[in-house]
């Protein structure tokens, strides 16, 4: 009876040793399936992460050559946006004090650039300082023709009053035919 109760004893041993080791390869499966879950979420956060710090670095790279990408973008005329070209000028006379009207915009027949041809009227000196202006400013021009002309006064004497009237045709290269 003894060796019965021993060997009852042993076979619940076994039995029980049996349950705890299915219970633990369980769980010891789960436990690898949630480390590898959690390493595929941590990498997964990681791009995430790396990718939010790539965007960010990208945006303030842009905030940073903002003031760049003006300054060549105001070098530039695009075919669909002249005006703050025309405006330039018409600025840049009023600041000699000298008229100047804009007779004929017209793209050049390359394509590559915009033919102007203005009027300026005012004193020699200021019509001079215009022209300097002109060539001095953030677009790249090609003076084509100027025609100044004394229309005040008949004699060959030049007086610092006489009105004088630059005809001259402008070729902006810095021009985007879109």
């Amino acid at each position: 009876m003894k060796n019965i109760l021993q060997k009852k004893s042993l076979i619940l041993s076994i039995i029980i040793f049996i349950v705890f080791l299915v219970v633990f390869l369980f769980l010891y499966k789960e436990i690898n399936n949630n480390k590898n879950i959690s390493q595929s979420m941590q990498e997964n956060w990681q791009v995430e992460a790396t990718r939010r710090e790539e965007a960010s670095s990208l945006v303030n790279s842009i905030r940073a050559i903002a003031p760049e990408r003006a300054a060549l973008d105001s070098h530039f005329v695009q075919s669909s946006d002249v005006v703050p070209f025309l405006d330039t000028v018409e600025r840049l006379a009023r600041g000699v004090d000298t008229k100047v009207e804009i007779t004929s915009v017209e793209v050049a027949k390359d394509n590559a650039s915009l033919m102007v041809e203005a009027k300026a009227s005012g004193s020699f000196e200021n019509v001079y300082k215009l022209i300097m202006l002109l060539e001095n400013s953030p677009y790249n021009l090609e003076f084509v023709l100027v025609d100044i002309k004394n229309v005040s006064a008949q004699d060959a004497t030049i007086s610092k009053n006489a009105q004088w009237t630059a005809t001259f045709q402008i070729k902006l290269l810095s021009f985007i035919n879109k």
